[in-house]
């Protein structure tokens, strides 16, 4: 992303496991994890919309950790359908924010990775604070994304374009309409917002810089 990202590997669930950490120019106010789009579309951590979510954080003071899905990169292992690429991201957030050392986490993902970040809220959510949750282009037609628990609809943030031919919109609304959970929608945007990822960083620092409820 920059002349300072770190990258290295650390040991995942099916092996090893790519990472690259991008640090706030002071200090940090928590770790971001931020998870890639579909590993058999040629979705990467060093994808633009996941580095454009990194930016964000990191200019809104937070350490920004990217990572490769098993199989992919660097990464050790085969895709699996969501299952196991949600132990890779569980497995992420272990090291880089393990439960108990203070640190306040966010989550964040794009597409695929989106999908998979809901379930690892769901997950982590019952058992330790999520201080930021952040959903583009959310994957939900291959699988069910998991709901988000009302009391955090004010600490999430969901965006879509409206011209999405990936991810129909309509689906996305499907998906929050039962749960009342708001989508910010971007005029005429598609699902890799090509020429719109300014506006969406700017929408990502909004939220970032909101209080979380």
């Amino acid at each position: 992303m920059n002349s300072q990202t770190q990258k290295s590997i650390i040991q995942g669930p099916a092996g090893a496991l790519e990472i690259a950490l991008d640090l706030p120019a002071g200090d940090s106010r928590g770790v971001a994890v931020i998870a890639h789009p579909h590993p058999l579309f040629a979705g990467t951590m060093d994808n633009k919309v996941v580095q454009t979510l990194a930016r964000a954080f990191v200019h809104c003071g937070w350490t920004a950790v990217r990572f490769n899905f098993r199989g992919v990169g660097g990464s050790a292992g085969s895709h699996d359908e969501g299952r196991g690429e949600l132990e890779d991201l569980l497995a992420v957030v272990e090291h880089a924010a393990p439960a108990g050392d203070g640190q306040l986490l966010a989550l964040a993902g794009f597409s695929f990775g989106a999908f998979v970040t809901t379930h690892a809220f769901q997950r982590l959510a019952a058992v330790r604070t999520i201080e930021k949750l952040v959903l583009v282009g959310t994957s939900v037609s291959r699988a069910p994304a998991a709901p988000i628990d009302p009391a955090a609809h004010l600490k999430t943030l969901v965006v879509h374009g409206e011209q999405d031919d990936t991810v129909l919109l309509s689906a996305v609304m499907d998906w929050a309409r039962p749960q009342a959970l708001p989508v910010t929608v971007v005029p005429g945007g598609g699902h890799f917002f090509h020429g719109q990822l300014p506006l969406l960083k700017n929408l990502v620092v909004r939220h970032l810089s909101s209080p979380s409820a």
